[in-house]
């Protein structure tokens, strides 16, 4: 199988909304991913503070998997505040927030390849900071971004009360 990575448009909303909606259905361990609820979704593409990423296949255009990057500027959530960035580093922070692969098209690297892709983009935006939480027994995420480079920095309690690894990359 081929795939296609493509920014979002905010006409996307409810087709990413979707997926991570029919992934979190399906998870065994609720607790491992906390769901975007669709408002979320439409907000965050409409305000633009954030980017969604849409992996399609690419003969005939399915969508198989799902990525939403938060970009929290100085908000209160940014994950910059718990490892104690400044005031100015908080505006250079992006969360790798909700990746979603329906399950027919997971060990395709589409985690992987929708990282980079963010990736690059943000880096060309003067984003210094990738910032991501993971359940920290949710070895297959963690292991994926530690693979590009993610450092574990902090556990703590996050989202109401779930435990999470915070992730930290730093680009040059």
């Amino acid at each position: 199988m081929e795939f296609l990575i493509k920014r979002a448009a905010l006409e996307d909303h409810q087709a990413l909304a979707g997926v991570i909606e029919s992934v979190w259905q399906q998870i065994e361990r609720k607790d491992w991913f906390v769901a975007d609820d669709p408002g979320y979704t439409y907000r965050t593409l409409q305000e633009g503070n954030g980017i969604g990423y849409k992996a399609l296949l690419k003969d005939s255009g399915t969508l198989a998997g799902v990525f939403i990057v938060a970009l929290p500027g100085r908000r209160e959530e940014n994950l910059g505040r718990d490892i104690g960035l400044s005031k100015e580093e908080l505006g250079k922070v992006a969360h790798m927030e909700s990746i979603a692969i329906l399950p027919e098209y997971r060990g395709n690297g589409l985690q992987y390849s929708m990282m980079q892709a963010a990736e690059e983009e943000l880096r060309k935006m003067g984003y210094r900071y990738l910032m991501c939480t993971v359940h920290p027994e949710n070895v297959y995420s963690k292991n994926n971004v530690i693979r590009q480079g993610y450092e574990v920095v902090l556990t703590k309690e996050k989202y109401g009360g779930y435990l999470r690894d915070i992730l930290l990359k730093k680009l040059s």
